[in-house]
């Protein structure tokens, strides 16, 4: 990259203030740059971006791992601009209102590969993230389902071609293993070297073994097919589990117990699990979800999406309304919602804070890359992984069929419960699987892209499914049909919706250049999910 090719001096070097950020070395920079407070560009062998090393980022939401890997790798095939900000766009998150702000390198290289495109140099050094891109981010905030997996693969590969046609780009290192390529040693990445290379250095492309570090080459040796059977596992285990422990919160503060929430009251049986899911979304999802990302993909992916999305559940919650609006308590079903968005939303919002002061603690006493040593890197490491959960999976299963044939005839809470472990995972696919409409839109114009249809479509058609299993129930009136019903409620429709995704959703809205967006999405997906509902139940229960 000598800058003849781009129309600029090699040795021309530029500066543009910024707000306050995290500093990240992103590349070679020159001895006469400032790296203080300032974005600077030196164009001799390559650039690189120092940002302030200030106060510590502002950002209250992170667009989950899964969804910035599917959106980036969309971007590099349209050769649109990303974030690279590295603190706010990886490690902590994105603020949609504040990627405006962030610097990206758009441009012009004349060879077309996908890389250059995206990190080629232009006149314009500050850039703003455009409103489609915006949208497209807080649609994938909660989930991207499996169009992470294909897209990460094509990112790849993008980056191998670049690299063999001797383009050279100092992408960030941090950027590029957040996003699944390889693993650095966390200590390494803000160093920077103060000196600009020599001639015969910018002559020749850099090597690029240092960068396709020996666990890479491992890695891209999985097989798409593997690395997606490995998503199904991890859901299926960590769905299981969500809804062992859905049922465990319910027992727990409900009558037989706590005496906090009950069947009758705004306080419904489910608000405690969806309330600490979404806490938990604030740790796991959220401020610690690129750390899990580094260690396991599919291990991110099964705390978030099967954990986290089975032990909460939309379907319960709007089920909880309806059963209130049918006996006439209308006031109690409108407060049910808006103090149920209300305390999940808020549960987001102290997960995120309290995992970012315990992430400071972290880094404060030199504790935050004591799990480097055990990334999941290769066919050998996945496949033990992949044995301890089947094992785990078959476990479970085997122990709910056990328990379900003692306790089926007695037609309790545990015979559903066990009855409902065999229906969760399907949920939880289908869930997953549905989340790949996020980020798309309507049509070829990709219209309202902003709207998650994914996770929209998998909780009212859940809430829908569940109100009918509902009105079976007061019709036939027996006891098996009566197990049977309850056990697909609590496992397959309480899998297929979610609450933690969709407050993720909500948050990274509410914090978006169009806040009201948040409030939209909420009343799009409470109020139809409410009106089909009473439609399915509550029309037939009334007549």
């Amino acid at each position: 990259m000598a800058g003849s090719g781009s129309g600029l001096n090699p040795t021309d070097h530029k500066s543009y203030d910024l707000p306050s950020r995290r500093s990240r070395s992103l590349g070679w920079t020159s001895s006469n740059s400032s790296p203080i407070g300032r974005l600077s560009f030196g164009l001799r062998g390559g650039f690189s971006s120092h940002v302030n090393d200030g106060s510590e980022n502002e950002n209250a939401f992170q667009a989950e791992d899964t969804g910035d890997r599917a959106l980036l790798g969309s971007r590099l095939h349209s050769g649109a601009s990303v974030p690279l900000s590295v603190e706010s766009a990886t490690d902590n998150g994105v603020i949609p209102s504040q990627l405006g702000e962030s610097v990206s390198v758009g441009g012009a290289s004349s060879s077309g590969a996908t890389l250059r495109r995206l990190f080629s140099l232009s006149g314009a050094y500050r850039l703003h993230l455009d409103e489609e891109v915006e949208s497209e981010i807080v649609s994938q905030a909660g989930d991207a389902g499996d169009r992470a997996l294909s897209r990460r693969e094509s990112l790849k590969e993008g980056a191998r071609i670049s690299m063999d046609q001797g383009v050279v780009f100092p992408i960030p290192e941090e950027l590029l293993e957040s996003y699944g390529f390889w693993s650095h040693d966390p200590s390494k990445l803000n160093k920077a070297c103060p000196v600009s290379p020599l001639e015969s250095e910018i002559a020749a492309p850099p090597s690029t073994a240092p960068i396709l570090h020996g666990n890479q080459e491992e890695k891209k040796g999985l097989l798409p097919s593997f690395e997606y059977v490995a998503c199904l596992i991890h859901l299926a285990a960590f769905g299981i589990l969500g809804v062992i422990t859905r049922y465990l919160l319910q027992k727990l503060f409900g009558p037989s117990v706590a005496d906090v929430t009950n069947d009758q009251s705004i306080l419904y049986l489910d608000l405690p699990s969806n309330m600490v899911g979404s806490f938990l979304m604030g740790w796991l999802g959220v401020v610690f979800k690129g750390n899990i990302s580094r260690l396991s993909d599919q291990l991110a992916i099964g705390l978030s999406t099967g954990y986290l999305g089975s032990l909460t559940t939309f379907s319960g919650w709007n089920q909880k309304m309806l059963d209130l609006s049918v006996k006439g308590h209308w006031v109690s079903a409108v407060l049910g919602f808006l103090i149920g968005l209300f305390l999940v939303a808020y549960s987001i919002i102290f997960g995120v804070e309290t995992a970012k002061g315990f992430r400071w603690l972290l880094k404060r006493y030199g504790r935050g890359s004591s799990m480097s040593n055990w990334r999941v890197d290769g066919y050998k490491r996945h496949l033990i992984v992949l044995l301890v959960l089947m094992l785990m999976w078959v476990g479970l299963w085997v122990t709910s069929g056990v328990l379900e044939k003692r306790e089926f005839k007695n037609g309790d809470s545990e015979a559903q419960l066990w009855l409902a472990c065999f229906f969760g995972p399907l949920g939880v696919w289908i869930r997953w699987w549905l989340a790949r409409l996020n980020g798309r839109g309507l049509g070829k114009a990709g219209l309202y892209k902003w709207l998650p249809f994914g996770t929209l479509a998998a909780n009212v058609s859940a809430a829908c499914v569940m109100a009918a299993l509902a009105t079976v129930k007061k019709a036939v009136n027996t006891k098996n049909c009566d197990t049977v019903a309850s056990a697909i409620q609590f496992g397959l429709m309480g899998c297929l919706s979610t609450v933690s995704t969709f407050v993720a959703e909500f948050n990274a809205m509410r914090q978006s250049s169009h806040p009201w967006r948040a409030y939209a999405y909420a009343i799009i997906t409470i109020g139809v999910s409410f009106a089909l509902g009473t439609l399915l139940y509550s029309v037939p229960v009334w007549t």
